[in-house]
C-alpha cells in the first residue's frame, strides 16, 4: 500500500509510503464535520467539496511528520478561523523540506463554522450552530419527525416536536418551584424537586423512596460532593432534557459523575460522546482515566486509538511517562490489554511500532522486560 488515510470524528492523518508518487498525488475523500474533504500533495492542499453547507470557517493543527530514523515534525502550522473557499482551500506555505521519504500529513480540526449563521454543523452526530449544540436524536424518522429547531442553543436528547411542551412543563415545575415535595441539600445550596420527577428519571432515587431509606420518610436529600451549580444542572436535565452548551462542556465531567451515581444513563451517554468527540493530546490521558473510573468503553477505545493508531504517544512522552507512574495500576494493565488487542484487531505495523514504544515505556518504568519479536497476543505487562 503506497498510501493510506485514518480518521476520527476531528483527526485526519494521510500516510505516504511510496516517494515515487508523492507530487501528483490527491488523497481519497475524507469527511470531517458535514464537508467532504481532500488533500492535494503536489502544493500541500487541504480543499472542502462544495456543498449546500458553504464555505467552512475552520480552526486546526496542520503537521507534516517525517517516519524515517524515528518520528520527527518538519513542520507545524496553527490555522485559527480561516475561511476555506472551494475551489482555493488551504494553502500550506512552508520552507522547503524533501518528500522523498516516508511521511504523514496530518490535520487535527479545533473548530468547524459556516458563514452562513443559520446553517448547523455537524461533529459526530452533535449539530453545532456557532458555537451552540444539540444531541441530533438518531432514533427519529427525520422524513416524519422534525426535530425541535428552537433548541439549537441548548443539549437535547429525543427532543422532537411531540414532547416539546411536556419538557417545557416539567422544566417550569422545576424552575418555579410548583409544589415541590422535596429538597436537595447540595454542598454549597440546596433546590426543591419533586419525587415523582426522580423516581421517574433515576432507579436510583425511585430506590430511596420505596425502601426503608432515610430518604422515604425524610423530606431532603443530601448530596455534600455535587455543588448547587452542578445540581441545578443535573436537574435541569432530569426535568427537561436541556442543559446549556457551554455549560454542559463546564460541567460535563461532573454531570458523567452524576449520572454514573444516580444510573441516568441517557446522560451519560451525551456525556460518553463529548468526550470522545473532542480527544487531544491535551487531554487524552485524562479521558483514559475517566474511562476507566466509570467504565466507558468506547472512549477507553478511541483514547488508545488516538494514542496508538495515530501513533500520539510520541507527542506526550514525558506526560505518559508521568501518567504511568501515578496511575492505577489496573489502569496500566487496561491500556496495555486494550493496545494489544487494538493492534492484533488492525494489522497495523505502525500500530505495532506504537504499541511497541507503550509497552516499553511503560516497562521502563517499572523494571519489566519486553523481548521483540514476541507475538502480540502473549505480549503483556507483569505489574
Amino acid at each position: 500500500m503506497t498510501e493510506r488515510l485514518e480518521t476520527t470524528s476531528r483527526l485526519v492523518q494521510w500516510r505516504i509510503d511510496d516517494p515515487r508518487i508523492h507530487y501528483a498525488m490527491k488523497s481519497q475523500s475524507f469527511k470531517i464535520g458535514h464537508w467532504e474533504w481532500n488533500f492535494e500533495l503536489g502544493n500541500l492542499r487541504l480543499i472542502p467539496k462544495p456543498c449546500e453547507h458553504g464555505p467552512p470557517i475552520a480552526s486546526f493543527n496542520i503537521r507534516l511528520v517525517s517516519l524515517v530514523g524515528g518520528r520527527k515534525v518538519l513542520a507545524h502550522t496553527v490555522v485559527r478561523d480561516e475561511e476555506l473557499k472551494w475551489s482555493e482551500g488551504f494553502l500550506w506555505t512552508i520552507n522547503y523540506v524533501d518528500l522523498t521519504s516516508v511521511f504523514i500529513i496530518e490535520v487535527e480540526f479545533f473548530d468547524l463554522k459556516t458563514a452562513s449563521p443559520k446553517v448547523l454543523i455537524e461533529f459526530d452526530g452533535c449539530l453545532k450552530n456557532q458555537g451552540q449544540l444539540m444531541i441530533v436524536n438518531r432514533g427519529c424518522n427525520k422524513d416524519k419527525d422534525r426535530c425541535d429547531s428552537e433548541s439549537e442553543s441548548k443539549i437535547g436528547v429525543h427532543r422532537c416536536d411531540e414532547n416539546v411542551t411536556a419538557s417545557s412543563s416539567l422544566g417550569r415545575m422545576l424552575l418555579e418551584s410548583i409544589h415541590t415535595d422535596i429538597t436537595i441539600w447540595a454542598s454549597d445550596g440546596s433546590i426543591g424537586a419533586h419525587r415523582a420527577v426522580l423516581a421517574a428519571r433515576s432507579p436510583v432515587f425511585d430506590r430511596m423512596f420505596i425502601h426503608d431509606l432515610k430518604e422515604k420518610d425524610s423530606s431532603s436529600i443530601n448530596i455534600p460532593d455535587m455543588s448547587i451549580v452542578v445540581c441545578q444542572a443535573f436537574l435541569n436535565y432530569l426535568y427537561s432534557n436541556n442543559i446549556q452548551y457551554q455549560e454542559f462542556l463546564t460541567l460535563r465531567l461532573d454531570l458523567l459523575k452524576a449520572a454514573d451515581k444516580y444510573d441516568v444513563t441517557d446522560l451519560k451517554d451525551v456525556c460518553h460522546e463529548s468526550l470522545i468527540d473532542d480527544i487531544d493530546s491535551g487531554n487524552v490521558l485524562e479521558r483514559l482515566q475517566t474511562a476507566f473510573v466509570y467504565r466507558l468503553t468506547r472512549l477507553k477505545a478511541c483514547c488508545i486509538e488516538y494514542l496508538v493508531k495515530f501513533g500520539k504517544i510520541f507527542d506526550i512522552k514525558e506526560e505518559f511517562n508521568a501518567f504511568i507512574q501515578s496511575a492505577d495500576r489496573e489502569l496500566v494493565k487496561m491500556q496495555s490489554n486494550s493496545a494489544c488487542c487494538f493492534i492484533e484487531t488492525k494489522h497495523s505495523s505502525y500500530g505495532y511500532i506504537c504499541f511497541a514504544a507503550l509497552v516499553n515505556l511503560i516497562g521502563s518504568i517499572y523494571g519489566t522486560a519486553f523481548h521483540s519479536g514476541v507475538p502480540l497476543h502473549l505480549i503483556s505487562v507483569y505489574l
